[in-house]
């Protein structure tokens, strides 16, 4: 793909598209038409979410009506209880939340929504933002379901600035109200293929989901140009031994969502698949190039000679990564996750300071190059180097990441 067409897709993406929306699907139709403007077969396979329509959401503090949004999926009702904020989540600190309205730093994850409603918490509040911000945005939120196990609570967002003041106040009592209509709706995963030789598969992921504050061009349209830029080049010497499937992946941002139900639906296929190469934040102006893999600890140092033979500085390392590779991982297939993360002040992501402008054209080429270089190498070996294999520290790893374990 040449520069034109880069600024292209950013340009008739760059609007908020989360996972289940009208919007979500309309990004979809793209994706799917510029694979198939490519030569590829593609087609949408959607999936079951968790949807919510908030009709009200009110928080009132000593008194004071603080702006606020309701966590989707959390229930509907009305709680009045004493404030607490609770910064830390120690057995000694869970002492004190009976009883209370909560404020905690942070989102609300397994472990620890499951601590605070043992101990007897009755509702929640979180917040989004930085108080040195200029804006006051708040973020839409979800009491996820594989999060809440069916024990809902109810649950506001708010934004820094706000939830500074009510600790420094010392609120004493708060009252949260939220109104919702709670249904099923559809996600989908954008599926395309270049068939290969062998039988077997490469199986490349982005997702192309953002949150509700942001457009998402570096998270992750960035990673979905990467797929595409890989598909460009290696249509052009297909059939490769092992077949290219590219998926982007749709509400990655709800918690893998559209990879987890890929990997479910595709369970059995996935005997077939070689190696996971997921994409998910590349040509930043700033910041370096990183591979966290989920497979054997000979594929790291592979990456690190592969990268140095080009002369590509790369930081490799074992591990998990945040994105639409764990899914594959989890289901035994070697997996990776490609990304350029950049230094702290100069890319930040789910908010509305995600735009085009974090994103370098050239450095955006360089880093698709760099990814279809590794995919090609990959798709003609004559078999695949990489064991399938997950070491057990990864999986201890993807244990602790998925819930199973602390």
């Amino acid at each position: 793909m040449n520069l034109k067409h880069i600024r292209k897709i950013l340009k008739d993406t760059d609007f908020v598209h989360t996972g289940g929306s009208a919007e979500e699907l309309r990004v979809a139709e793209y994706l799917k038409a510029e694979a198939e403007a490519m030569g590829a077969s593609a087609w949408l396979e959607p999936f079951p979410v968790q949807m919510a329509d908030i009709q009200a959401a009110s928080l009132e503090a000593d008194g004071e009506q603080i702006r606020c949004v309701g966590y989707k999926n959390c229930g509907s009702g009305e709680i009045e209880a004493p404030f607490l904020y609770l910064p830390s989540q120690d057995p000694v600190s869970l002492k004190s939340v009976a009883g209370k309205i909560v404020l905690i730093d942070g989102g609300l994850r397994y472990f620890g929504y499951h601590d605070l409603l043992d101990n007897g918490a009755l509702g929640f509040i979180t917040y989004n933002g930085n108080v040195n911000f200029p804006d006051d945005d708040i973020d839409s939120k979800e009491l996820r379901g594989f999060v809440a196990e069916g024990r809902k609570a109810l649950a506001v967002n708010i934004c820094a600035r706000d939830a500074r003041k009510l600790v420094k106040n010392r609120t004493k009592t708060v009252k949260i109200k939220v109104e919702e209509t709670e249904f099923e709706g559809k996600s989908r995963n954008v599926v395309a293929e270049l068939p290969g030789t062998s039988g077997e598969w490469i199986v490349l992921t982005a997702h192309y989901d953002t949150v509700p504050l942001t457009h998402g061009a570096y998270d992750n349209m960035s990673g979905c140009i990467g797929l595409l830029e890989i598909m460009d080049r290696l249509r052009q010497s297909a059939p490769h031994r092992y077949g290219l499937r590219f998926v982007f992946c749709g509400s990655e941002e709800r918690g893998l969502l559209g990879s987890k139900a890929y990997c479910s639906a595709h369970d059995e296929e996935l005997k077939n698949v070689v190696l996971n190469v997921n994409l998910d934040m590349i040509g930043s102006v700033m910041g370096k190039f990183i591979a966290c893999v989920s497979a054997e600890e000979h594929l790291v140092s592979f990456i690190k000679y592969f990268a140095g033979a080009r002369g590509w500085g790369i930081d490799a390392h074992s591990g998990v990564y945040s994105s639409d590779s764990t899914p594959f991982a989890d289901h035994g297939v070697p997996s990776l996750s490609f990304a350029r993360g950049t230094p702290s002040g100069q890319g930040s992501i789910h908010c509305r300071y995600d735009t085009a402008i974090l994103l370098s054209d050239e450095q955006l080429r360089a880093d698709g190059d760099f990814c279809a270089d590794f995919t090609a190498f990959m798709a003609d070996a004559v078999v695949c180097p990489v064991s399938r294999t997950i070491p057990d520290k990864i999986k201890e790893d993807l244990d602790r990441y998925l819930n199973r374990k602390r």
